[in-house]
């Protein structure tokens, strides 16, 4: 499975790329931001951060995209601006059919450290050692991307069972119809 993780943000939005499946040895694909600059006009900044997520789809060609759930914060400028970049990033993975997993950051920290309070450096140095880095990857943004790709990789058999047990259960627990007149 190889996915591409979004950490969403107007000014640094983090992506990279991890392969593998549960279970195994993961491998880092690619991992970067795409920038745009502060003081541009937020539609430009939104153009910036498709063209970008685009290239690296078209770089990387992932079978999922994993981006980071946005959750209500004091500042809702920055809110707007999370909640805009991780548009972006799910219209880009529809465009191409692709399959797109919301995690929130508890979530993710959960999966990479086994607390989902851990700050930015625990979760840094567990993408590092769980990716078989040299050294965390800068800026934060660049490693909780990964750490999204991460969590995917890990949850996705789980979410996958869980779906299709509920999907079979709605079926099974269909009312049966019949015809008017019939018994």
């Amino acid at each position: 499975m190889k996915v591409l993780g979004v950490d969403p943000g107007l000014t640094r939005c983090g992506v990279g790329v991890v392969e593998g499946v549960a279970g195994r040895p993961l491998k880092m694909v690619g991992v970067g931001v795409v920038r745009t600059p502060p003081d541009a006009e937020i539609a430009q900044r939104l153009v910036l951060i498709e063209r970008g997520l685009e290239e690296w789809l078209d770089t990387h060609r992932p079978e999922y995209v994993a981006v980071e759930r946005v959750f209500s914060q004091h500042n809702v400028r920055t809110v707007m601006g999370t909640a805009q970049a991780s548009a972006v990033a799910m219209l880009c993975a529809a465009r191409r059919g692709l399959p797109v997993a919301l995690h929130t950051p508890s979530e993710v920290k959960a999966a990479v450290t086994g607390s989902g309070r851990a700050d930015k450096a625990q979760v840094g140095a567990m993408v590092t050692r769980l990716l078989r880095l040299d050294a965390p990857p800068k800026p934060a943004d660049a490693a909780d991307a990964l750490a999204l790709a991460i969590c995917h990789i890990w949850r996705a058999p789980a979410v996958n069972r869980l779906q299709q047990a509920q999907a079979a259960a709605r079926h099974t627990s269909a009312p049966v119809r019949t015809l008017k007149g019939t018994r």
